[in-house]
């Protein structure tokens, strides 16, 4: 019983998890649309085109311009880095990072420049060669886990010239130490740069950022200088290479594949071009068939539709191109067979064991290792042992949820894999205190899934509800559930932690909602406008973060007041205008005719009537 409950748990977390990605990847429609139209709500707004879909790199100054005009004073008890580093400077900032230190930004600009110039001269897929005598070790994502790369570095060995690693994507995000994961990660490979291969994961994107927590990090550390570090990190992004190949016969890439990869053409793409998978190819079509129209911020759009920097090459990928590095990033192997799009993230492939097959031997292969899914023993083979999934963050979702792994390989060996869990007490808890506490904090997030659809909900269930009785058979609740959430859950199952069922079988749904609330700022706002503005925040967050270039946190009544009418028009949602006009205006709190929209989405928060917010709760938070 205790296995099937966290069976259970695991499936809400990944279920919500995916459902927040899928969320995510749809942005890049609403990207799109948005180039389109804001323009013509904005009156003509030349620079957002250019901040959306042109790189911003050439505006980035010499060394001297972001590093030299930031001082390091005498009062700074951090770790302090010298320039050209050494494995000393390795060991300083795992010490110091114990200590929860901060590396202050000179160094953490300093380590990003150097990183760039290194990454400039590298290919798009690493070659690394190993030997019986000498192996390397592949670990999946970690993403701000900063304990349990600390752990496994002690364990396993720090990288040297003896001991090599392949980082297989996802280093930042979900979490309050990426930024001391990333830097422990870059430092090693300056130092080892023959020895430490880093490859580009799904959330090594600045978009992905803006969702998951990283750039919040990074403006609340660094407030005076977040901006020139965001800047030069989203260059360094796109910089990394894609994947490592191992011995001419294993390839290691984030995702996955597609029936239509072609590691010809990844190998020799520009990848510098792929800023952000919310980024697609822009084609536009304004009405002007033969001329291409030109702006104040020095952008046309040509008759084909492609925006271009005039004086500047194309700065984007073709959309076949892009599409392949997508598929690297985002694809999921699964036991049925061909290819078929990732409805649950929204973006890349799932591909069967036959498109592995294809694919490994039309490149002579013999394997996959890929990250990218959180696995309950931290990692998985499958497709008759050609597709290995290694996953090295433990307790990914809740203290005990899953182990981490990583694997060891060197050339004619089998892999060997060695799995870990890391807990900050000094013994794991038993098994009935982990599940329970898994199980709470799944309740509790897929409870605030549900009041963000409570609307809906309702409407569904009174259709079903013939007799306005207020009760529904299980099978009509759980039917309604699915077909509005969409989060394949065993809900039936689920029941008995989520409503009222009496004797004969049938479910108050009223008590879908008991013990939550969704908190009103102001309580004359109507219950739906409030349901819609939580279910949206995130994706409100990114686009309003991305109309402040300045980061300052503010953007004026008009922008707000124009985005939220093509956000409402993109999405297909049923809300008057007015009343968003008329809540903005009382969240106008100084009356300067702008808003602080974070904390605009802020008020917008989930009340649980008898629970406390505790470390897992608040642990949590960041996969929302």
């Amino acid at each position: 019983r205790l296995k099937a409950r966290q069976h259970y748990a695991l499936a809400i977390f990944q279920s919500i998890e995916y459902a927040d990605e899928h969320g995510q990847m749809q942005l890049s429609n609403f990207f799109t649309f948005m180039l389109e139209n804001y323009s013509r709500a904005r009156k003509e707004d030349p620079e957002l085109v250019s901040r959306l879909f042109e790189s911003t790199f050439q505006d980035i100054k010499d060394r001297q311009e972001y590093v030299g005009l930031i001082d390091v004073p005498d009062s700074y008890e951090g770790p302090r880095l010298e320039f050209p580093l050494t494995f000393t400077d390795i060991n300083h900032l795992l010490e110091a990072f114990k200590q929860q230190q901060i590396l202050h930004a000179h160094y953490v600009l300093e380590v990003l420049f150097e990183t760039r110039k290194l990454l400039k001269h590298m290919p798009n897929f690493t070659h690394v060669k190993t030997s019986p005598s000498k192996e390397i070790t592949v670990c999946g994502k970690f993403q701000s886990k900063i304990v349990k790369l600390i752990f496994k570095c002690l364990m396993n060995g720090l990288p040297s010239g003896n001991n090599p690693y392949v980082f297989n994507g996802d280093f930042v995000d979900r979490g309050s130490n990426s930024v001391e994961v990333l830097m422990i990660l870059l430092v090693s490979f300056l130092v080892y740069p023959n020895d430490l291969h880093l490859n580009r994961g799904n959330h090594e994107d600045f978009m992905m950022n803006m969702r998951y927590g990283f750039t919040r990090e990074i403006l609340f550390k660094y407030k005076l200088h977040g901006k020139k570090i965001l800047q030069i990190l989203e260059e360094v992004y796109t910089l990394l290479p894609i994947g490592t190949i191992i011995d001419n016969e294993i390839l290691v890439i984030h995702g996955g594949i597609s029936e239509s990869t072609d590691l010809n053409l990844l190998h020799h793409l520009e990848r510098s071009k792929m800023r952000s998978v919310l980024m697609p190819p822009v084609s536009i079509n304004r009405g002007h068939a033969t001329d291409s129209k030109k702006s104040k911020g020095d952008i046309s759009v040509t008759s084909s539709g492609k925006v271009k920097s005039n004086g500047f090459p194309s700065q984007q990928l073709s959309k076949h191109e892009w599409e392949q590095v997508v598929d690297i990033l985002w694809s999921d192997p699964r036991g049925r067979k061909g290819c078929y799009p990732n409805t649950s993230r929204g973006g890349g492939c799932y591909f069967g064991p036959d498109v592995t097959s294809k694919i490994l031997n039309k490149y002579q292969l013999k394997m996959l290792i890929r990250s990218h899914e959180c696995k309950h023993d931290g990692y998985e083979i499958c497709h008759d042992g050609k597709v290995i999934t290694i996953f090295s963050a433990s307790n990914y979702y809740e203290e005990g949820s899953n182990r981490g792994a990583y694997i060891r390989l060197s050339y004619g060996m089998n892999p060997r894999f060695f799995q870990y869990r890391v807990t900050s007490s000094t013994c794991m808890s038993p098994l009935h205190q982990r599940v329970h506490a898994m199980e709470t904090s799944a309740i509790r997030i897929l409870k605030e899934r549900i009041i963000s659809r409570k609307t809906d909900l309702m409407h569904a269930f009174q259709l079903r509800d013939h007799s306005r009785s207020g009760k529904i058979s299980i099978a009509q609740w759980a039917f309604s559930m699915e077909s509005i959430l969409g989060l394949n859950l065993p809900w039936r199952s689920l029941s008995l932690r989520l409503v009222n069922i009496d004797e004969n079988g049938n479910v108050d749904y009223m008590s879908s909602f008991q013990d939550v609330h969704i908190e009103k700022p102001v309580k004359e706002v109507q219950s739906t406008l409030i349901e819609t503005l939580y279910r949206y925040r995130s994706d409100l967050q990114i686009i309003f973060n991305v109309i402040d270039s300045d980061h300052s946190g503010l953007i004026s009544m008009e922008e707000f007041r124009a985005m939220w009418k093509l956000f409402r028009t993109h999405y297909s949602v049923d809300i008057d205008d007015s009343q968003v006009d008329e809540l903005a205006n009382i969240m106008d709190l100084n009356k300067d005719g702008s808003i602080d929209f974070n904390e605009f989405l802020k008020a917008f928060h989930v009340v649980h009537k008898y629970e406390k917010l505790n470390t897992s709760n608040a642990k949590f938070a960041n996969y929302k």
